[in-house]
């Protein structure tokens, strides 16, 4: 396979920092365009170029376009949080406009593929059964709304242009940082792995029906390699593991990994929900993407315990072990 020159916009953030890595060490030649300067020099010399910019700074994109870049990786998005409580014409300004604008622009710049990192949410409550690709879109949330229209912009440049539009829809992620301070603490793994290191408790916000679909960072980025090296033209992925779990049972995983690491057996406490019924058992189907040499590396066990050693590290972190 060629290395590419690639862009990935949101480069510094938690999905990107870890994608532009990855990407760098299987030598492909990455730029990491992202908001803030990344405080990390070895991480930044493992890259090509690191671009400090805004997404919505069509100036910038401007620029960016002349650098003949192969294939761009579209991260930037306002969490569901800041999303789902935000103004529309603030969500929309992040959300929605620069995918209009990349690809507007780099359209004209002969780019070959736009890879656009969406969500599960766009397929809305899905019940039971199997969801794949073919799933009608039936968001519910701003988050999912916003992220559905990134997917039609995608669809009609798809049409409309020469480049190869890819939408990636992304299921629940988890791992370490690379960036200690990046946003990913509200993530169920990441937050019952902290609290079980740091308080040395593990309490869940729910009774633990809800159901998750979780995908290591690693597995996501090898799942992007796939994508840029295939042959194959589909325009939509399925990105996750496969593997449904109630977030009791995850936690009961974490519960397993810290007695085996530290010999101690945590207590898990559950908040009691007022009547409803248990979530129907749904599988986010991934036979796309592993149909273009995609596998699943990375199992819950080796994901938590790869956590823990991240804590032991931090010096922010480590102080638990006293």
């Amino acid at each position: 396979m060629v290395k590419q020159k690639i862009l990935v916009t949101g480069g510094g953030g938690y999905i990107g920092s870890r994608m532009c890595q990855y990407l760098a060490m299987q030598g492909h030649r990455i730029t990491a365009l992202c908001h803030n300067p990344p405080y990390n020099e070895l991480w930044s010399s493992k890259l090509e170029k690191v671009v400090i910019g805004d997404v919505t700074d069509e100036g910038l994109i401007k620029e960016l376009a002349q650098d003949g870049y192969d294939t761009v990786i579209h991260l930037v998005s306002l969490d569901h949080h800041q999303s789902n409580g935000g103004a529309p014409s603030v969500v929309s300004r992040i959300n929605i406009t620069p995918v209009w604008s990349f690809l507007d622009i780099f359209a004209k710049h002969n780019l070959g593929k736009f890879i656009y990192f969406s969500t599960m949410q766009v397929y809305g409550p899905v019940g039971s059964g199997s969801i794949n690709e073919s799933n009608t879109p039936n968001t519910k949330s701003p988050y999912g709304l916003t992220h559905h229209i990134g997917e039609i912009i995608c669809d009609y440049y798809n049409r409309n242009s020469e480049i190869e539009c890819i939408t990636v829809r992304l299921s629940n992620s988890y791992g370490a940082p690379v960036f200690s301070d990046n946003n990913c603490w509200w993530l169920v793994i990441n937050d019952l792995c902290k609290m079980a290191f740091t308080e040395k408790k593990i309490v869940l916000q729910s009774d633990g029906s809800p159901l998750r679909d979780f995908i290591h960072g690693w597995d996501v980025c090898a799942a992007v390699q796939a994508i840029i090296e295939t042959g194959e033209h589909y325009s939509v992925y399925n990105v996750s593991s496969g593997i449904t779990l109630s977030i009791m049972e995850i936690a009961e995983k974490v519960k397993q990994a810290y007695a085996k690491r530290y010999k101690t057996e945590l207590q898990i406490t559950s908040q009691p929900t007022a009547g409803g019924k248990n979530p129907e058992h749904f599988k986010i189907d991934n036979m796309l993407i592993r149909s273009i040499g995609f596998e699943p590396a990375w199992n819950l066990e080796r994901g938590i315990n790869d956590l823990f050693d991240f804590f032991e590290k931090e010096p922010l972190y480590n102080k638990s072990l006293l």
